[in-house]
């Protein structure tokens, strides 16, 4: 039986494939906690494929899921034993540092290693680093600690939608949509009208919306009752580059403080799978009705109907118009309510032409903030 040898040695921890829009020396998240169990779980970030494994010490791996022999995908393989992954193909197997340690029809061929990530598992989220693993900084992972906080109940889920990322970054930031693709449900055209500030950070980017004496939107009346009535209404979304973020959204009673009404605090966090599709993980926290089950079904259904059946559409169909054409070589249209979209842009835009070359650090916890404290709506902060 031959010897199976190797070209060349793949690196042992690597960056994923540069890219025109792809951002380096970046977290990116790949997956939910719980989606990373006693199997093998595979995606795709940034073009490179990739297979998580969480291994017998309950830490998370991230590993090429590409075979180097005949490029079979590992995470359709098996698990032997705790941590060591058996191909699908010929059943080489790979411990979870990326060496081959078994050949069934031979020697084992020393020289092959796959290609392995830095992983970090945060806020029941998984991240991974794509770019030079020595600069990999895990304070610069944004602060989701409102997932995991016990005094609130999270729902979350997850969805793929055909559109470059930048593109789900817009529509986030640019929560004036609301009234027109989300009416009927979480959307109120009182928005198109609210008051807006936007505040750069360093690298976090703040756009809070307040619309005081407003319509409450259907969803307030519907899922949480008592607001049919006029209420104060607050949108807070924080950006974190890449595509990081964090709304905290309320109302309140008209004229009452924010903590005589109810908050939720969503997570909106985007990973590229290719130029043209984006993983999407959202979830919403509440520190009300802790106890109520049938709520967590009606919130879930809200955002699944908000981002699946409204959102994703509408994002896919703009994305075909593009025809692969650059954002900018469409010569869009800027608008006054747009300043928080263009400014997360022209920030990616100057990382990615080396003007930027660190995250200034992130902004301590994970509230809203704004200069505007003796403005009718202040942002509560924690």
């Amino acid at each position: 039986m031959g010897t199976i040898t190797a070209a060349t040695a793949n690196a042992t921890e690597r960056r994923t494939t540069p890219s025109a829009s792809y951002l380096t020396d970046a977290w990116y998240p790949a997956a939910w906690s719980e989606e990373v169990d006693d199997g093998l779980f595979g995606i795709t970030l940034c073009d490179e494929q990739l297979v998580l494994v969480r291994g017998s010490d309950g830490a998370v791996s991230a590993l090429s899921d590409i075979c180097p022999h005949r490029f079979a995908s590992l995470s359709t393989g098996e698990r032997i034993e705790a941590d060591r992954i058996q191909c699908p193909y010929h059943g080489l197997e790979f411990a979870l540092d990326g060496r081959c340690v078994a050949n069934p029809h031979g020697p084992v061929p020393g020289v092959v290693k796959l290609s392995t990530y830095r992983a970090v598992e945060r806020h029941s989220i998984v991240w991974i680093w794509n770019g030079d693993v020595s600069n990999a900084d895990d304070s610069f992972i944004p602060d989701l600690s409102f997932l995991t906080e016990p005094s609130y109940r999270t729902v979350r889920g997850r969805l793929k939608t055909q559109a470059n990322y930048e593109l789900i970054t817009d529509n986030l930031l640019d929560l004036t949509h609301v009234g027109y693709v989300h009416a009927g449900g979480i959307g109120s055209n009182a928005i198109s009208k609210a008051g807006h500030e936007v505040i750069l950070a360093g690298t976090t980017i703040f756009s809070n919306r307040w619309c005081p004496d407003a319509p409450a939107a259907p969803v307030w009346s519907a899922l949480f009752g008592g607001y049919s009535d006029p209420v104060d209404h607050w949108l807070n979304m924080r950006w974190d580059a890449p595509a990081s973020m964090v709304l905290d959204v309320g109302v309140t009673p008209t004229g009452e403080p924010r903590e005589q009404g109810i908050t939720t605090w969503g997570a909106h966090l985007l990973a590229p799978e290719t130029e043209t599709s984006t993983h999407y993980l959202f979830a919403a926290a509440r520190d009300f009705a802790l106890d109520d089950p049938a709520l967590d079904g009606h919130l879930k259904f809200v955002l699944e109907q908000a981002f699946v059946a409204e959102d994703r559409p509408l994002l896919e169909q703009i994305a075909r118009n593009m025809k692969g054409r650059p954002f900018d070589a469409m010569r869009p249209l800027i608008l006054p309510f747009d300043e928080a979209a263009v400014r997360a842009r022209r920030l990616l835009a100057a990382f990615r032409e080396g003007k930027k070359r660190k995250f200034a650090p992130r902004m301590a916890g994970w509230a809203s903030f704004s200069r505007q404290p003796d403005r009718e709506m202040p942002v509560r902060t924690h």
